[in-house]
């Protein structure tokens, strides 16, 4: 069978990935001579309850707010489907919250939500605070995205992330930090073409430069990102496509103002990283005009810029996707 099929057969056995379960056995519970069932719940929870009230701290002590994690998602950017919308966004958060719970035992509860406006999703997040020890932000299109996280990491009192955005741009930094070591260059004095100035390409510019990176490219559908660039020129805040995001990254990236499309401006970088959400944008014409050691990451999903193997083929040194 294919991979689709593989796939989806898995799903439908499965009807679903996660569930919620028990730490205290009911079967236990109501063996138990001494009434643990009234500690649990009513009466004894109430007791619990005006500790709580008391004191809205003690929520860590006594609930598993703790340990619980809220994936918000309106299904507007979902992988490299698009606006898919908050059930088809379903699946992929629950194999998001397989990761959570196998990979840091954390409890991440998807809401996959039928509200697109960015007022009402940052008033959503808001409601639910009280539920959960922190928010991570999933899959919901940019720039649209990058000011709610924004907002939202200000007015809650819980951490917000922002995977598309935050984790991405993690592992794009550790994994170039360490192909960089393999390749006998440095990070100041590297070049770095990044595809794609969405949540991820914004969140890998920002780390990137936080880290010692001064020689960044980043390339949007219409090219190279640059101060100057005639739909970027406006100023006006108020205007409503203004995006505070884009005009951040013309203002510090691309800094000799190379101009021209993803083929003019990945000649001569010793990085690539792809972002842009669109496959098979790279040939191998392009890798080949790179620097010696080139270093290809082509990180679009599901569909990659360029295939690992071709990147290789043209002599690219380290690949990855």
């Amino acid at each position: 069978m294919t991979l689709k099929e593989d796939a989806i057969n898995l799903h439908r056995m499965l009807k679903g990935k996660i569930e919620i379960q028990n730490r205290v056995s009911l079967d236990s519970v109501f063996e138990d001579e001494k009434g643990t069932l009234g500690l649990i719940y009513t009466p004894g929870v109430a007791y619990v309850s005006t500790e709580i009230s008391n004191n809205k701290d003690l929520v860590y002590d006594y609930t598993s707010k703790w340990n619980n994690v809220a994936i918000v998602c309106d299904g507007t950017r979902v992988l490299g489907l698009g606006n898919v919308g908050p059930e088809a966004a379903l699946p992929v958060m629950e194999g998001k919250s397989v990761l959570f719970k196998t990979l840091g035992g954390i409890n991440a509860i998807p809401l996959c939500i039928s509200i697109q406006d960015k007022e009402e999703i940052i008033k959503f997040v808001r409601a639910i605070q009280p539920g959960f020890g922190a928010v991570n932000i999933e899959d919901i299109e940019s720039p649209k995205v990058l000011e709610i996280v924004e907002r939202l990491r200000n007015e809650l009192d819980i951490p917000v992330f922002h995977d598309d955005q935050h984790g991405t741009a993690v592992i794009a930094l550790a994994a170039l930090v360490n192909a960089l070591k393999l390749v006998g260059k440095r990070l100041e004095a590297t070049r770095v073409v990044i595809a794609g100035a969405g949540s991820a390409g914004y969140g890998i510019f920002k780390i990137l430069y936080q880290a010692g990176c001064r020689d960044i490219i980043v390339a949007d559908s219409k090219g190279a990102i640059y101060r100057g660039r005639a739909d970027l020129t406006d100023d006006d805040s108020s205007s409503k496509n203004y995006n505070p995001y884009r005009h951040e990254i013309a203002t510090i990236t691309n800094l000799n103002l190379i101009i021209g499309n993803l083929a003019d401006i990945i000649k001569g970088a010793d990085v690539f990283i792809g972002v842009s959400g669109r496959g098979s944008i790279v040939s191998k014409d392009m890798v080949d005009s790179m620097n010696h050691d080139a270093i290809v990451f082509a990180l679009s999903n599901p569909d990659p810029e360029i295939l690992p193997s071709d990147a290789s083929q043209a002599g690219a040194r380290i690949v990855a996707t």
